[in-house]
């Protein structure tokens, strides 16, 4: 291992062989893409890498500033595992920024034994000892686009312009557009991914179809239910609960049924997006379709898109933003959140987000 090296150093370094370790989750990984523009400007003769669990893998390809994606399985045999960091060891990387702070993405770091192995302050599981260089102001505590937007800073380019570029095919913008188009309503259309990975994350699916039946009452809205084929019973149940207020044709369920950059491309289709804090939301938000969050369990501030054009809402219960998968409460106050966060406030964010964009022309109108 190299010695330890001083911040400094960073943006004077001439690197040719990048790697960004940033295998998950999908909206850390939207988070990161910006950080690609600006590696290119600072090395535009290196080649980048991106090691990413395989199940994301489709969103990155075709970018313009990577050259190459490396696939990792989470569910592996040691085997596996082994071959896995000795290839890294011998593409001969010497610049890579461990962008997840795990112990299996610090072992990740350690194994290629490049010369600058830079890390970020919230890398927990003792993954920090393989890195020589910490880029500050990246704690637990920051918002999370900035945590990664610090690699700008610390490379003298944090004044550049965040953008994030998904390249996708003509094929996928033909499939969105042929599958809202089908809805024949010339009006806004709604995005809603009423899922999470979390259930402290998850408002009540009833809640999220009282909010998209006021969207098409009083906008003439059309609305699109997007998630995995794990949450198809989800927006099964919520498209059910539509369709007892709403016509037939103004709902469009297509959970299950997109990859990565197809559910991109309904996203960039959408006027707008109701959602919990999730993969979805940072997608939409970083194609510039505003958003409507739903914050229970986990911090608008630190977790939330950055932009003056989507509105976020939280919980006001004591422990919100605190960040636990698993309820801390019991009996009657289990997920007292959900219940407290009621659809009054998300309607009103909604309605005056809808207000806004329509009376700027930035929507269709019924």
């Amino acid at each position: 291992m190299s010695s330890h090296h001083s911040l400094s150093q960073l943006d004077q370094i001439d690197s040719k062989r990048i790697c960004i370790i940033k295998p998950s989750a999908l909206g850390d990984v939207v988070q990161t893409l910006p950080i690609l523009p600006v590696l290119h400007e600072r090395f535009p003769d290196a080649t980048i890498s991106w090691v990413i669990r395989d199940s994301f893998a489709n969103l990155l390809e075709g970018h313009p500033y990577i050259n190459e994606i490396i696939p990792f399985s989470r569910r592996s045999s040691a085997r596996y595992w082994w071959r896995f960091l000795k290839d890294l060891k011998q593409r001969q990387f010497d610049l890579v920024l461990d962008l997840q702070g795990l112990l299996r993405t610090g072992i990740m770091t350690a194994a290629t034994r490049a010369r600058w192995r830079v890390g970020i302050e919230a890398a927990r599981e003792g993954s920090h000892f393989a890195y020589n260089l910490t880029i500050p102001d990246t704690g637990r505590m920051v918002p999370a686009y900035l945590k990664y937007w610090r690699v700008s800073d610390a490379l003298g380019l944090g004044e550049t312009q965040r953008q994030t570029d998904i390249s996708l095919s003509n094929t996928d913008t033909f499939w969105a557009k042929s599958k809202l188009d089908r809805q024949n309503y010339p009006a806004p259309t709604l995005a809603i991914h009423a899922g999470a990975q979390w259930i402290t994350k998850r408002w009540p699916p009833e809640k999220f179809a009282a909010v998209g039946a006021k969207a098409i009452r009083h906008f003439r809205c059309n609305v699109v239910l997007v998630g995995t084929s794990e949450e198809r019973p989800l927006t099964n149940h919520i498209e059910s609960l539509l369709h007892k207020f709403v016509p037939t044709g103004r709902v469009l369920n297509l959970a299950g049924e997109t990859t990565l950059k197809q559910l991109a491309a309904v996203l960039i289709e959408s006027d707008f997006l109701l959602t919990n804090d999730s993969g979805p939301m940072h997608l939409a938000a970083g194609l510039g379709t505003p958003v409507t969050g739903i914050f229970t369990c986990t911090s608008s501030l630190r977790s939330g898109p950055p932009g003056d054009q989507h509105e976020l809402v939280s919980t006001n219960v004591a422990c919100a933003g605190s960040y636990h998968k698993k309820c801390p409460k019991r009996g009657p106050h289990n997920l007292c959140c959900m219940e407290e966060l009621e659809t009054g406030r998300v309607w009103q964010a909604l309605s005056r987000q809808i207000s806004h964009h329509v009376s700027q022309g930035n929507a269709k109108v019924a």
